[in-house]
């Protein structure tokens, strides 16, 4: 540029005070939503997140593959049922391949309960939340609904299918409505699968930022519990033997307490009928639990409450910082 074009190029004296440019951006004229919009909204995003939806295949890889393993035993079940319907069916609806279950799941947990909070905290984006017309619990609340949602779908779709199958080869309402009491007490199962795995793995993935460090905080304690707790209730009946009659030692029964897993499993054992004399006892069923299932029930509850409190106390604090 010559020094002529650049002299005339420079804004003169009376335009020395600058110029507002109208550079096009209208104005936001429609209703703005509330606080339960926001909330409804944060959950539905959070859910899709837990699957890896709206992001690309990657993020989808490991639920696809963990639900379609999920649900083989229910496929298996079906064309069972169908060649051969006389021996009745594989598996109940409380006690869905517990082993499948647990392996599952503490993947499925590991890896998406830090893409609905650690990449919040480390993208900063919290304080945007908190500055929109929500309470603080309503962050961690709308976050636990979500997976909540999706660890219960993760369990109880391959129980619905399981049901499907079921009831396209029995014979009559009534025994429709037989295997529907039955599914009763498997969704509720389920239902205390997926609180306390959500709670707990939304507690441990809030802890950092670095997804790989979340994944981390997530899966090891839940393996290396569910580990020591089987562990432990080997070295129980092995060592010690029973202490009584009938009844196991304390060590092997008091394991079970340390891992979500296996305190799950001990619940159901405390729940539901004594099993038949002789009859075989599948992988977590088979939680030694002696006479402390009121032990179970109350750790559980407690365990629950103490994982969903300190959730929302640690969005307490983020959300003064």
């Amino acid at each position: 540029m010559s020094a002529d074009a650049q002299a005339a190029a420079l804004p003169g004296p009376a335009e020395s005070g600058g110029v507002i440019h109208n550079i096009g951006y209208r104005r936001y004229d429609a209703q703005r939503l509330g606080r339960a919009q926001i909330v409804r909204a944060l959950t539905w995003h959070s859910f899709r997140s837990a699957f890896g939806i709206g992001r690309g295949a990657k993020a989808k890889i490991f639920p696809v593959l963990l639900f379609g393993l999920m649900c083989l035993p229910a496929a298996v079940n079906a064309v069972k049922m169908a060649t051969s319907p006389a021996g009745g069916p594989l598996i109940t609806y409380d006690d869905y391949v517990p082993s499948l279950r647990t392996v599952a799941m503490l993947i499925f947990v590991a890896v998406a309960a830090p893409n609905l909070v650690s990449s919040d905290i480390r993208n900063h984006t919290l304080p945007l939340y908190f500055a929109r017309p929500i309470h603080r619990i309503d962050y961690p609340a709308a976050k636990l609904a979500a997976f909540f949602l999706a660890c219960l779908a993760m369990i109880e779709i391959p129980l619905l299918l399981l049901y499907i199958g079921n009831a396209a080869q029995v014979h009559g309402v009534h025994q429709v409505w037989l295997q529907t009491l039955q599914l009763g007490p498997g969704l509720l199962y389920g239902a205390a699968w997926a609180a306390l795995l959500a709670s707990i793995g939304l507690l441990l993935a809030s802890t950092t930022g670095k997804r790989v460090f979340a994944i981390c905080a997530v899966g090891i304690p839940l393996f290396f519990s569910w580990v020591l707790a089987n562990a432990l209730m080997h070295i129980g009946n092995q060592a010690f033997g029973p202490a009584a009659v009938g009844q196991p030692s304390a060590l092997a029964s008091l394991a079970g307490l340390i891992s979500p897993f296996t305190l799950l499993g001990g619940v159901l054992h405390w729940l539901r009928a004594a099993p038949t004399p002789g009859a075989p006892l599948r992988a977590l069923q088979a939680t030694t639990i002696g006479p402390y299932g009121e032990v179970y029930g109350i750790v559980f509850v407690l365990a629950l409450a103490a994982a969903i409190g300190l959730l929302i106390a640690r969005y307490r604090r983020v959300g003064v910082a």
